[in-house]
């Protein structure tokens, strides 16, 4: 028994250190893309390319279910030589990623290039993102909201905030320079908090004019510069939505979202009295706020978006889709709730 016990201890340790390393090797190789522009520009002959035009991710649809095509350097060549344009557009492109092969995988906007030619060629449609993070797989969403964020932080960090000058991106995109003041900028994330508070039977779910008719989610709120922790930013947001005091929290997982910006979600379950759970709402931030109970909340995690309409013209409650973290907070406390 024992000789099985170290064979097998020797296969998983082999399995793990291999995965390990296969990660370590991805991991550095690309820290050397950021780092070596000229490796970079190497990178980009053999690379893939996820297309954007304006923002939009492009999808192909095949039978019901959308895929994200990586395009070759030579496909991307074709399509640029189709517009009259040079390969100089492939150096606008980001570094995104690569896979475990390392094959590097970058996006690129072509915004200003006629949209529906592209369409035509690639036999696909340029996507709203937000659709578009719920239809792919879900491996493939977080690959498309970084480039997404990566995208749009070049366009809007163009000229330096001190001297007004052009700034200049390295290869990969992983920063821009202005060689006039000597500034290096790097694209940021803003910390947001989102939490789904309960008073131990029942959970708070709200929802603002601006989202589609009928969903709730969990509060949400960015942490303050300077003078916040995650901790104070849950108190505060909840005490500010929906005048509650939490008791308690902990933390659950945290999430990438590019709405409205490059953001990280750090999803948190907040606990308040029972007593004191009486919902004082801010109508300036929220359209309504209210608690659900257990069985409201597994039914609403059944119902389509679509479907919620309901003969009287009211819309019954659904809830963020599973890609969102909102998602798996909820069913974390339907899991707690039913162990």
């Amino acid at each position: 028994m024992a000789v099985i016990y170290q064979a097998v201890y020797r296969r998983a340790s082999s399995l793990f250190c291999r995965f390990h390393s296969t990660y370590v090797r991805k991991m550095r190789y690309l820290n050397e893309l950021k780092e070596d522009d000229s490796l970079c520009r190497q990178a980009q002959t053999s690379g893939t390319f996820y297309l954007f035009h304006n923002l939009f991710p492009f999808l192909q649809k095949v039978g019901k279910k959308y895929f994200i095509p990586q395009l070759s350097a030579a496909e991307m060549k074709r399509i640029l030589e189709k517009f009259n344009e040079t390969e100089e557009w492939i150096e606008k492109s980001v570094l995104i990623g690569c896979s475990d092969e390392h094959v590097p995988r970058f996006a690129l906007d072509l915004g200003a290039l006629k949209k529906s030619v592209i369409e035509s060629e690639l036999k696909g449609s340029f996507t709203d993102l937000r659709k578009a993070l719920f239809v792919v797989d879900g491996k493939d969403s977080p690959l498309l909201a970084s480039a997404q964020c990566l995208l749009q932080w070049h366009d809007s960090h163009r000229y330096c905030s001190k001297t007004g000058q052009p700034t200049q991106k390295n290869a990969a995109g992983s920063k821009r320079v202005c060689h006039a003041s000597g500034i290096t900028y790097y694209p940021q994330v803003s910390p947001v908090v989102i939490t789904l508070v309960s008073d131990g039977s029942r959970c708070l779910l709200a929802r603002q004019p601006t989202f589609p008719q009928g969903m709730y989610t969990a509060l949400s709120g960015f942490c303050d510069m300077g003078k916040a922790n995650v901790e104070e930013t849950v108190r505060r947001e909840v005490a500010e939505e929906v005048g509650l005091e939490v008791e308690s929290l902990r933390y659950s997982a945290s999430q990438h979202w590019p709405f409205p910006s490059s953001c990280l979600m750090i999803a948190c379950h907040a606990l308040v009295r029972a007593p004191q759970a009486e919902i004082s709402m801010n109508s300036l931030e929220l359209e309504d706020a209210r608690w659900f109970g257990l069985k409201e909340i597994v039914e609403g995690l059944k119902r389509e978006p679509g479907s919620s309409k309901q003969d009287d013209g009211r819309f019954s409650p659904w809830f963020p889709p599973r890609q969102a973290i909102a998602h798996q907070l909820i069913c974390e406390w339907v899991k707690q709730q039913t162990s």
